[in-house]
């Protein structure tokens, strides 16, 4: 990993910019939301962030704003899970359309990374070492051939986000039947064995155009048999089985996981931040690529912010870098 320089944005562009933050939660000033949990709480915290950087700063919680352009030279996009299919997209085509530079990657790439199918093919492409795994499409023939093989599968949408709508089975049965339901739901289906083991988060930033590894970090499962859930992730539920977030300085594995990061990391330049996500079983010695997430979760609780205290800078030092290097790529310091 190499160590961080955090940026700057000079107070003459803090001042000329007019920079637009949307979020699902960027007006709220509750708790825990009912349905999204604690992903109020990191909107709410960007947001005061940005607000305390003395930006000259927008706020808004939809993306009716972009329909029409919106008077505003930067935007700051966070709203992400929009409700129906695919609406990670919406934002950048809508700053894309109107001709409004935006922090994040274009919406082609959004659209590549958010599709689980296509991100494994891209890293499996780039020699990264990748579960089997399936993908059924809406609409098209769900076959039994296609199901890899495997004593217990876990079945998600193929676009889903913190783990929704995940589900596992142990037969073709258990396994149609989840698909059927993700398919009424309105969602591709994406099957992969189980993988047992726990998941290292390796945190990505651009500086200067190159991409920069933050210190990884492993969820470090008491049971690594556990499906982590959504309402788990959201803390919406009291936890099952307790895992927690650590840093992952295993001298053994690290180099490679960097290596395999930057490999991947190259299909998406540039993206200014994502999340790059590997199971590691050590009992067996597997590792496995399992997705990767452009515009992942900054919030101060979660990698990112854990990996900026390991790194040695605060959470509005991580917000600021981001968000200079972004505004320094598109010209606009």
């Amino acid at each position: 990993m190499t160590a961080i320089r955090p940026l700057t944005i000079p107070d003459e562009a803090k001042q000329r910019l007019r920079i637009l933050f949307i979020a699902k939660h960027a007006l709220w000033e509750g708790g825990l939301h009912p349905e999204d949990g604690n992903h109020a709480l990191y909107h709410v915290e960007v947001r005061e962030i940005l607000r305390g950087l003395g930006l000259n700063l927008q706020v808004a919680n939809s993306y009716d704003v972009l329909f029409d352009k919106p008077d505003v030279d930067f935007v700051f996009p966070l709203l992400n899970r929009g409700g129906f299919l695919n609406s990670e997209m919406m934002l950048p085509l809508l700053c894309t359309r109107a001709g409004i530079p935006f922090l994040g990657a274009s919406p082609i790439l959004r659209g590549l990374a958010d599709d689980k199918h296509l991100s494994k093919l891209a890293a499996a492409a780039r020699g990264l070492p990748t579960a089997p795994w399936t993908i059924y499409r809406r609409g098209a023939p769900v076959t039994e051939e296609k199901c890899p093989a495997g004593k217990r599968l876990v079945i998600k949408p193929n676009a889903s986000s913190a783990s929704w709508g995940v589900r596992d089975a142990f037969d073709w049965p258990g396994v149609e039947a989840a698909v059927a339901a993700i398919h009424a739901e309105g969602h591709d289906a994406i099957v992969e064995p189980f993988l047992t083991g726990s998941d290292v988060e390796v945190p990505v930033i651009t500086v200067e155009g190159e991409p920069v590894v933050l210190p990884m970090l492993m969820f470090e499962q008491a049971d690594p048999t556990h499906l982590r859930t959504y309402y788990e992730k959201r803390d919406l539920v009291e936890r099952r089985q307790k895992y927690r977030l650590v840093p992952f300085e295993d001298a053994r594995w690290m180099p490679a996981i960097a290596d395999y990061t930057r490999r991947i990391a190259e299909e998406f330049r540039p993206f200014d931040y994502g999340r790059y996500e590997f199971r590691l079983d050590r009992e067996k010695g597997e590792l496995n690529f399992l997705e990767l997430n452009l515009n992942a979760n900054l919030w101060s609780q979660k990698v990112y912010g854990r990996a900026a205290q390991l790194a040695g800078i605060t959470q509005e030092q991580l917000i600021e870098t981001i968000l200079a290097e972004s505004l320094r790529r598109h010209g606009l310091l």
